[in-house]
C-alpha cells in the first residue's frame, strides 16, 4: 500500500460544524446513524482523476479535493491525448501537501501523468490509475470538470465503511449555472440541471440503489472491483466494450453481489454542455451505450442484459420517451388534418395533461437544493420545458436509429469533436421530423373525406387513451412523498 508523503503546507482550512442530523429529518435512519461520531479517517482513498484536454477546468477540481473536510491519501491525474495546457496547469499542484481540517492532520500528494496517446481514451485513464492505487481501500474517481462540495468525500467513505456489501457510492450531480452565459447557453443547463434533479431523485426514492455510478465523483470499494475483474475474466475493471463504461462497470459491481448506492449528503457540480451540438453528442453517446446493455444478444463484445436491476430504470425512461414521441407527432398531426376539414372541437381537458406536466416539473425544481428563480421558471413556463423534450426526443431518435442501423461510430470521437465547435449531425432529427410532417400533410390531402374521418375517428381515441395514461402516471409522481430527498 503506498503511504502518503508529507510536506510543506499548501494552505489551511477552518470548517463549520458538522450540522445536526436532525436538519435532515426524512432520510433513512440507518445512514443518519452512520454519520454519527465521525472523527477519525477509517479506510485509505485513492483518488484517479482522468483528465483529457482540462486546462480551463483542471486547477480548480484539484483544489476542491485538497479543500476537503476528508482530502484522498494520494490524487493521481492522468492526462490522455491532451493537446492544451491541462499538464502544466496540474503541475502546479504536484507535490505533497499537509493540511489542517475539522478531523485534524492530513496529509496527500498530488502526482501528475501525462500518458500521451492513448487508444483507451478515458477508459484507459481509468484503468492507469487504477493500477497506482489498487492497493488502497477506496478509490475515488472525478472527472476533470467535477468540482464537490468540501464535505463530499468525507460523506461517501463514511457511507463506504459502514457496509462492506456497498461496492461504489455515487454523488449527487448538478451544474452550476453561476458562471454560464449566453442565452442557448443558460437554457441548456437549466434543462439538463432538471435532468438531473429527475435523475437523482428517481434513484433516492428507490431505497437510494444507483442505476448507474457515474464517473463524476464516486467511490469504489477495490475489493469490489477486484470482484469484477476476477468474475469477468478481466484484466482491468474499465472496459472499453460500451459506450458508457460507467454503466457497465455499475451492471458488473451488481452482478458481483455488491451494492451500488446515491449518497444523500454528498454533492458534486459536473461539467454541463453549453452547445446544442455538444449536448446531443453526449446524450446519443450516453443513450446509445444504454441500449448495448439493455439489448437482448450481444453486439460485439459487449453482452445485453435486459433483465438486469440496474436497467429496469433505462426500459423506462426509454418506454417513456417513446411514448412522448408518439404522443407529440400523432396530436400535432390529427390536430393539423381536424383543422383542414373544420372538423376539431377544443375540450379543456386537452389543458389537464400539460397542466399535470408544468406541477410535476415545478415540485422537482422545488426540490433542488440549490434552485435558482431560472430553474423555477424553467418548469414553470410551458415552453422551454418543451422545447427541451423535443430535444431530448431527438437524440432518442438519432441514439435508436443508429443502433439499429448497426454502423460503426467511434461516439467517444464525435462528442470531442462536437465539444470542440465541429459537426452538424445534431440537426439530422429536426430535419428527418419536418420531412416525415411534410410526408404526413401530402397523404392525408390525397385521402378522401370519408377515409379522413376515419382516421380522425380512430386516431383521437388512441391518443387520448395513451395520454390519459400518461397524465396518471404523472399524476401518481407528483403525489408521491420525497421523503425529505434535496437534490
Amino acid at each position: 500500500m503506498v503511504t502518503p508523503l508529507t510536506g510543506p503546507d499548501s494552505g489551511r482550512h477552518s470548517y463549520d460544524e458538522l450540522a445536526p442530523i436532525e436538519q435532515h429529518l426524512g432520510f433513512a435512519d440507518d445512514f443518519a446513524a452512520v454519520l454519527d461520531d465521525t472523527t477519525a479517517h477509517r479506510s485509505t482513498i485513492g483518488c484517479v482523476i482522468p483528465a483529457y484536454n482540462e486546462e480551463d477546468s483542471i486547477a480548480g477540481v484539484i483544489s476542491s479535493l485538497l479543500a476537503q473536510t476528508r482530502v484522498p491519501d494520494v490524487i493521481h491525474v492522468v492526462v490522455n491525448n491532451s493537446t492544451d495546457r491541462t499538464v502544466r496547469v496540474a503541475s502546479q499542484f504536484a507535490g505533497p501537501h499537509e493540511i489542517t481540517t475539522d478531523l485534524g492532520e492530513q496529509f496527500t500528494e498530488v502526482f501528475v501523468h501525462d500518458i500521451g496517446k492513448n487508444p483507451d481514451k478515458k477508459v484507459g485513464a481509468l484503468n492507469y490509475g487504477y493500477a497506482l492505487v489498487e492497493g488502497y481501500d477506496y478509490l475515488l474517481g472525478v472527472d476533470g470538470d467535477t468540482v464537490a462540495d468540501r464535505r463530499a468525500v468525507e460523506y461517501l467513505e463514511t457511507e463506504a465503511v459502514s457496509d462492506s456489501r456497498i461496492g461504489g457510492i455515487s454523488a449527487i450531480y448538478s451544474i452550476d449555472p453561476a458562471p454560464i452565459t449566453g442565452a442557448i447557453a443558460r437554457f441548456l443547463t437549466a434543462g439538463q440541471r432538471t435532468q438531473f434533479a429527475a435523475f437523482n431523485l428517481q434513484n433516492l426514492l428507490r431505497g437510494r440503489n444507483m442505476a448507474v455510478l457515474g464517473g463524476q465523483f464516486s467511490i469504489f470499494s477495490t475489493t469490489a472491483l477486484r470482484a469484477v475483474i476476477k468474475e469477468n475474466h478481466q484484466r482491468t475493471p474499465w472496459v472499453r466494450d460500451s459506450e458508457v463504461e460507467d454503466s457497465l462497470l455499475s451492471l458488473q459491481i451488481k452482478s458481483a453481489g455488491y451494492l451500488t448506492k446515491i449518497s444523500p449528503y454528498a454533492r458534486a457540480d459536473v461539467g454541463g454542455m453549453t452547445t446544442l451540438r455538444a449536448y446531443d453528442a453526449q446524450q446519443v453517446k450516453w443513450t446509445y451505450g444504454a441500449i448495448e446493455l439493455m439489448w437482448p444478444g450481444q453486439r460485439g463484445d459487449t453482452k445485453g442484459q435486459p433483465l438486469h436491476p440496474n436497467l429496469r430504470l433505462r426500459w423506462f425512461e426509454n418506454f417513456g420517451m417513446l411514448t412522448n414521441l408518439f404522443v407529440r407527432i400523432a396530436f400535432l398531426t390529427l390536430l393539423a388534418g381536424s383543422l383542414s376539414i373544420n372538423a376539431f372541437v377544443f375540450s379543456p381537458w386537452w389543458l389537464l395533461p400539460p397542466l399535470v406536466a408544468v406541477l410535476l416539473n415545478v415540485r422537482i425544481a422545488m426540490t433542488m437544493k440549490d434552485r435558482t428563480a431560472g430553474d423555477v421558471f424553467f418548469a414553470a413556463l410551458v415552453v422551454p420545458a418543451e422545447l427541451f423534450m423535443w430535444i431530448r426526443l431527438s437524440h432518442f431518435m438519432r441514439s435508436w436509429f443508429r443502433f439499429l442501423s448497426r454502423k460503426k461510430v467511434d461516439n467517444w470521437a464525435m462528442q470531442a469533436k462536437a465539444e470542440k465547435g465541429g459537426g452538424s449531425t445534431h440537426w439530422i432529427p429536426m430535419v428527418l421530423l419536418l420531412v416525415v410532417l411534410v410526408g404526413l400533410a401530402v397523404a392525408w390531402n390525397l385521402l378522401g373525406p370519408v377515409a379522413q374521418s376515419s382516421v380522425l375517428w380512430v386516431g383521437w381515441p388512441v391518443v387520448g387513451l395513451v395520454t390519459v395514461a400518461q397524465t396518471v402516471l404523472m399524476i401518481f409522481k407528483l403525489l408521491r412523498r420525497h421523503q425529505g430527498y434535496r437534490v
